[in-house]
């Protein structure tokens, strides 16, 4: 009657997630859509300090792997956060964020049976293990491109490790935020002493004989 306010509350919105949601069950699966591209599928997961040269690799044996009629898709990070991770900034949560939606899409891809490179800085140990639950045995291949931080800074491909020392990048992998060295990576590339086409053959020649290809 007086217009005071007596008391106050919170309407929480309901949860975005459904619990109805079932899977639905697709004739198609991917063993056949592997059989009908004559290789295995799987996720080549490139991972290394900017300027490591990952996406220079990766893009690489994506090209040998086409000539070869190889069916593939390679996600770049920068590329990849054009679009689909466009909202996300490079916090620590970010970060895992990017990675597990990259994940998730990869996972897509392996399921149609594509051979797939993920090409992502993923400096987290605990994001790339994410990552790697997300696959069958076999499928997740995971590439560390060693090299070091004064290679890399000294390339500075894109300026980037300049504005972070100048402080004009805040959370810069290497500079501010921490790299988590992968222990048990499947393939080790050495970055700084070898040509990416050598690499991209090295790489190569570990799926052939991996019969993945």
């Amino acid at each position: 009657m007086t217009n005071a306010t007596i008391s106050a509350g919170l309407i929480k919105g309901a949860d975005r997630r459904a619990d109805n949601v079932h899977w639905q069950h697709m004739a198609v699966d991917k063993e056949a859509r592997s059989l009908a591209k004559g290789q295995k599928p799987c996720c080549l997961w490139f991972t290394g300090l900017s300027g490591s040269g990952k996406s220079t690799i990766a893009n690489v044996l994506e090209s040998k792997l086409h000539l070869a009629s190889h069916h593939t898709y390679l996600l770049d990070g920068d590329n990849v956060r054009h679009g689909l991770n466009r909202d996300l900034g490079f916090s620590d949560e970010d970060r895992t964020e990017n990675i597990r939606r990259v994940a998730e899409a990869a996972k897509l891809m392996v399921d149609a049976g594509l051979i797939v490179m993920v090409s992502f800085i993923s400096p987290f140990k605990a994001d790339r293990r994410l990552a790697r639950s997300l696959f069958e045995d076999g499928e997740f291949i995971e590439i560390h491109v060693d090299t070091p931080l004064d290679v890399c800074e000294d390339r500075d491909i894109k300026g980037l490790y300049k504005k972070a020392r100048a402080g004009e990048i805040k959370q810069f992998t290497g500079i501010d935020s921490p790299y988590e060295v992968p222990e048990n990576a499947e393939i080790v590339l050495a970055g700084a002493e070898t040509p990416p086409e050598e690499l991209a053959d090295e790489v190569l020649n570990i799926l052939r004989r991996e019969q993945i290809i």
